[in-house]
C-alpha cells in the first residue's frame, strides 16, 4: 500500500507535511483530493517538504498526499517528436481537447498516445546478449527521424523469445529477456527516466567538431562545438529568442528541443506556427517532424518551470542515446533561476546575491554539465548541444545569473542594445562576445574548409577591434583627420559589419549560409582590403578611393551570390582588379 501523509502547511506552490510519512527524496507525489502533481524536495524526522507542479488554489491542511514509488520521470517512447509538452511532460494537445486553452488542476493524461501502432522493425534474434542500451528496433518516428527502441541502461540480458516485424503500440512487449539473476522481464518501446539524473554513458570526447548554424558571426567568429554550450544574454528586444530560432532553423543538429521556459505565451506560439510552416532544407520535410517543444508559460506554475528544463533535458539524452546529435534551446534560463528564487523565498532559505539562492551556481553547472559529445552505451557516437537565452534585467550582464552561466559556458554571444537598435542582426558584438572552441575545432576548419581560415577569422577581428579604437578618436577629432591608412579601416570594418556579420532572416539567399561561402566572403573582402591598402601606401588617398562603388557591390554579395553559384566569387575578385587598375590610371 501506498504511503500516505496530511497536508498541514500551504505556502504557495510549497506544502508541508507533518513527521515522516515513509516518502523519499525527490519522489514523485499526488497531492489533495485533486491530485495534483508534487515532488519530495525536503525531509526531517519533523517536516516533510513537497513542491507542487500544479496551481495550489483551494488547497486546504488536511488534505491528503499519496506516494507513488518513483521519482519525477518522463516517458521515453515514439511519439515525442512533433509534440508539444508542458514542463512535466502533459501533451498539451491532448490537454486541449478536454480543457480547451487551459490545463485543468489534476488533469490525468499520458505522456504518449498508448493506441497508436507504430510500424516496427525488430533487429535482434533469439539467444542474443544485450547489453546495457542495445537497440533492439526500428521505428519510423517520423518521416525525417528513425526511432531506435533501447535496452534500458540498467538492464542485460539474453533473448529468449523476440516478435516478428509489424505494428505495435508502446506498450506491446516486443521481447522477452532473461536478466542475469535469471528473471525474465518483457521488454517494449518505453522506458521511463527521472529528469534529474543524467542517463549513462560509456566515454565524453572532446569537442573536435562544429555546430553550422549558417549564421556567419556563429560560424566564423565564435563558432560552437556539438556538444558544446553556448549563453544569449541579452536585454528586452535584443534578439535572444530570434537567434535561437535561426540556430533552431538552420543548424546542422538531427534533433531539436526547445523549451519555452517562462516565456511569453505568444512567443511558443510563433515557434509553433513558424516550425510548422518551415520545411526543414534537409529532408523536405515540415521543421517539426524532428523538433519537440516543452512550453512552461510565464503563466503556468513556477515549479513546473523549474523541472521543465530537466525534462527537456532528458529527452535529449534519450535521442543523444540513439546516435542523434541534439540542441536544446532553453529560452529562458533566467526565468528559471527566477522560479528558484521564488521557490528558495518560500522555503525561507538564505538567499544570496540579488535574493538568488546560493545554490544558483551549483544548478547551473548541474544543467549545462549534462551537455557533450558522448559514446553511448550501444557504441553509437551522440551529442547534446545546450544553447540557453539569459535575460538580464535592465541588460545589466553582471547581475548573477548571466555572471554565473559565463563560467559553465565556453561559448557566450552578447547581445548589443544599439546593435539591435539599428536594426543590426543578430546584434551579437563581436568585441564582447568569444568562443574558447576556436583552437578545438581549427583542425576541421582546416579540413574542411580551408587552411587559411583561422587566419581570416583573425584578420576581420583584428580589424574590427581596430575600428573600436579609432571610433574613440573620431568622437574626439572627427574623422576628417585621420590619416588615409586609418580611414580605410573604417570603411572595410564597414563592409564587415554590414556586409558579413549583418543578416537577413527574410532573404533566402542570407537568412542560412553555408560555410564555403562564408568562407569566399571573407576572402574577397580582404581581398579588396589588400588592394586599396596597396592603393593608401602609393599616395592614393581615401577619397579617390571612395569614388568608385567597388565598397558597395562587395556590401552587397550577400544577396547577389545565390548559395548555389560560388564561382561568381571570381568575378568579383576581377572587379577589384579592375578597381586597382582604373584609380592608378586616373592618377598617372
Amino acid at each position: 500500500m501506498a504511503d500516505t501523509g496530511v497536508i498541514s502547511g500551504i505556502n504557495g506552490p510549497i506544502i508541508y507535511l507533518k513527521g515522516n510519512p515513509g516518502f523519499r527524496m525527490n519522489e514523485m507525489v499526488y497531492v489533495g483530493n485533486d491530485h495534483l502533481v508534487g515532488e519530495v524536495i525536503g525531509l526531517t524526522d519533523r517536516r516533510t517538504t513537497v513542491q507542487v507542479y500544479e496551481e495550489t488554489s483551494g488547497l486546504r491542511p488536511g488534505e491528503t498526499v499519496t506516494a507513488t514509488g518513483f521519482p519525477v520521470s518522463v516517458t521515453l517512447a515514439p511519439g515525442i517528436l512533433s509534440n508539444i509538452f508542458d514542463g512535466i511532460e502533459r501533451p498539451l494537445k491532448e490537454i486541449s481537447k478536454t480543457g480547451g486553452a487551459y490545463i485543468d488542476r489534476g488533469i490525468q493524461v499520458d505522456s504518449l498516445d498508448k493506441s497508436k501502432l507504430w510500424k516496427t522493425h525488430i533487429t535482434v534474434k533469439k539467444g542474443e546478449h544485450l547489453f546495457p542500451g542495445a537497440i533492439i528496433a526500428e521505428v519510423p518516428e517520423t518521416p525525417a527521424v528513425v526511432h531506435k527502441v533501447m535496452i534500458p541502461p540498467d538492464m542485460e540480458g539474453y533473448v529468449v523469445d523476440v516478435a516478428e516485424d509489424g505494428e505495435y503500440t508502446i506498450s506491446d512487449p516486443l521481447l522477452t529477456l532473461r536478466l542475469l539473476d535469471g528473471s525474465e522481464i518483457q521488454v517494449t518501446m518505453t522506458q521511463k527516466w527521472p529528469i534529474r539524473i543524467p542517463r549513462p554513458v560509456l566515454k565524453r570526447y572532446p569537442a573536435t567538431k562544429p555546430l553550422i548554424t549558417g549564421q556567419r558571426i556563429i560560424d566564423t567568429l565564435f563558432p560552437l562545438a556539438k556538444g558544446g554550450t553556448a549563453c544569449i544574454p541579452g536585454g528586452f528586444g535584443t534578439g535572444k529568442t530570434m537567434t535561437q530560432h535561426q540556430v533552431a532553423k538552420w543548424s546542422d543538429a538531427d534533433i531539436i528541443i526547445y523549451i519555452g521556459c517562462g516565456e511569453r505565451g505568444n512567443e511558443m506560439t510563433q515557434v509553433l506556427e513558424e516550425f510548422s510552416e518551415l520545411i526543414d532544407p534537409r529532408s523536405g520535410n515540415p521543421l517539426m517532424d524532428r523538433t519537440t517543444l516543452i512550453a512552461n508559460t510565464s503563466n503556468m506554475p513556477v515549479a513546473a518551470r523549474e523541472a521543465s528544463l530537466y525534462s527537456g533535458l532528458t529527452l535529449a539524452e534519450y535521442y543523444r542515446d540513439m546516435g542523434y546529435h541534439v540542441a536544446i534551446m532553453a529560452d529562458s534560463t533566467s526565468r528559471w533561476a527566477e522560479a528558484l528564487r521564488e521557490l528558495s523565498g518560500r522555503l525561507e532559505e538564505m538567499p544570496a546575491e540579488e535574493g538568488f539562492p546560493a545554490y544558483l551556481a551549483s544548478r547551473l553547472s548541474a544543467f549545462y554539465e549534462r551537455a557533450g559529445m558522448m559514446q553511448n552505451m550501444n557504441g553509437t557516437e551522440g551529442s547534446v548541444t545546450i544553447i540557453g537565452a539569459v535575460s538580464p534585467q535592465g541588460g545589466d550582464f553582471s547581475e548573477p545569473v548571466t555572471q554565473n552561466t559565463r563560467r559553465f559556458v565556453r561559448c557566450f554571444w552578447g547581445l548589443d542594445r544599439n546593435l539591435a537598435n539599428e536594426r543590426h542582426f543578430p546584434a551579437i558584438h563581436w568585441l564582447s562576445s568569444y568562443s574558447e572552441y576556436l583552437m578545438d575545432l581549427g583542425p576541421w576548419y582546416v579540413e574542411h574548409v580551408d587552411k587559411k581560415f583561422g587566419d581570416y577569422r583573425n584578420r576581420l577581428v583584428y580589424l574590427l577591434t581596430q575600428e573600436s579604437s579609432l571610433m574613440e578618436i573620431v568622437k574626439l577629432i572627427g574623422g576628417d583627420m585621420l590619416p588615409d591608412d586609418q580611414k580605410l579601416i573604417l570603411e572595410i570594418s564597414k563592409v564587415i559589419r554590414i556586409g558579413f556579420l549583418q543578416q537577413n532572416a527574410f532573404h533566402k539567399e542570407d537568412t542560412c549560409v553555408p560555410m564555403e561561402k562564408q568562407f569566399l566572403m571573407m576572402d574577397l573582402i580582404l581581398y579588396l582590403y589588400k588592394k586599396s591598402r596597396s592603393l593608401i601606401s602609393m599616395g592614393m588617398p581615401m577619397s579617390v578611393l571612395k569614388e568608385d562603388p567597388i565598397f558597395d557591390r562587395i556590401i552587397s554579395i550577400k544577396y547577389d551570390v545565390p548559395n548555389d553559384k560560388l564561382e561568381m566569387f571570381e568575378d568579383y575578385k576581377k572587379q577589384v582588379d579592375a578597381f586597382y587598375d582604373s584609380v592608378i590610371e586616373r592618377n598617372a
